[in-house]
């Protein structure tokens, strides 16, 4: 089948709505979906895939009744888009260095406890400042997918792994092992490990998806991380469950203290076995490889990294 050649009708250049389009297609692998992450009709989706299609004059995606997936002229394509979409970005902003200059969309994925407790309540102030600035928050335990869901940034806590993303280190935060009073009461006070056998503690399992084998107590740093098991009667795999289930007195949680502190601090929870505690997890904001950052997407990292440095620590194995 003959490539087609450029339409000579077509406009001199694709306008960068165009590119923005075609972009979401490709990480979203759908029409129907990037019509609806764009608030765009499907045949408008369409309409513009065709029409760059046709400018460039080559197929830029593979299309079937179950897939979308780029060819590999349109990978090319995608990878150029995306760097022309970010240039486009820094450029409209060059100019405008005051924080009131921000504006645009921003789409970045928290953890649920540090969304709830840290960032939204520090929002009205920040958007106060920036009311040109549209935040769209996903906040979940799972490890959202940058690309497929057009994240400019996620703040993950923990091991990063070789994910092939630019991760900005903010520091760690200390776990800690905390259960309610009701429950200290039922089992007593832990004084070593070998008390939480003994007396019978018991643990809330969590799992980042059901069905998953729980880890058990750990204790220890590094090459000394052990883990310990203990019964349960509950299994959660979020983070809200997890602390509701520790302060309704369902057993012993180990949990990042950034969470949990303040229920220990309010009486609560008690924090049991402070010297045999999980280690430390890294805290890093994760983003795309770009030549220029927008500068939207950059001042909202470094807020957040403000908002949280008095609670979190050097990140020191």
């Amino acid at each position: 089948m003959a490539t087609p050649g450029p339409d000579k009708h077509a406009s001199p250049l694709p306008s960068l709505d165009t590119l923005q389009v075609f972009v979401r297609v490709a990480e979203l692998a759908s029409f129907t979906r990037a019509a609806e992450d764009l608030g765009l009709p499907k045949a408008s989706i369409s309409g513009a895939v065709r029409r760059l299609e046709a400018r460039l004059g080559t197929q830029l995606l593979h299309r079937t009744t179950r897939r979308v997936q780029l060819s590999q002229d349109g990978q090319l394509v995608y990878e150029r888009c995306r760097d022309l979409l970010a240039d486009a970005d820094e450029l409209q902003a060059l100019f405008q260095r005051a924080p009131q200059a921000l504006r645009g969309r921003l789409r970045i994925d928290l953890p649920l406890g540090i969304a709830r407790h840290q960032v939204i309540p520090a929002l009205p102030d920040f958007l106060a400042r920036h009311p040109q600035l549209e935040i769209e928050l996903s906040s979940t335990d799972r490890r959202v997918d940058l690309v497929r869901e057009g994240f400019d940034c996620v703040l993950r806590i923990g091991a990063l792994g070789d994910s092939g993303l630019v991760a900005r280190p903010l520091g760690a935060v200390r776990q800690i092992n905390a259960a309610s009073p009701a429950y200290v009461a039922r089992h007593g006070m832990p004084q070593s490990l070998d008390d939480l056998v003994a007396q019978g503690h018991r643990l809330v399992h969590y799992v980042p998806a059901l069905g998953a084998r729980p880890t058990g107590f750990e204790h220890g740093r590094g090459s000394d991380l052990q883990t310990l098991t203990l019964g349960g009667s509950l299994t959660v795999n979020n983070s809200p469950a997890y602390e509701a289930a520790a302060l309704a007195g369902l057993g012993i949680v180990q949990a990042p203290a950034l969470g949990l502190q303040p229920h220990v601090d309010a009486g609560r929870l008690i924090e049991l076995l402070p010297e045999h505690t999980a280690p430390p997890l890294p805290v890093n904001f994760v983003y795309l490889q770009r030549r220029q950052l927008p500068q939207r997407v950059r001042a909202v990292m470094d807020w957040i990294a403000e908002l949280l440095a008095p609670r979190l620590d050097l990140l020191v194995e």
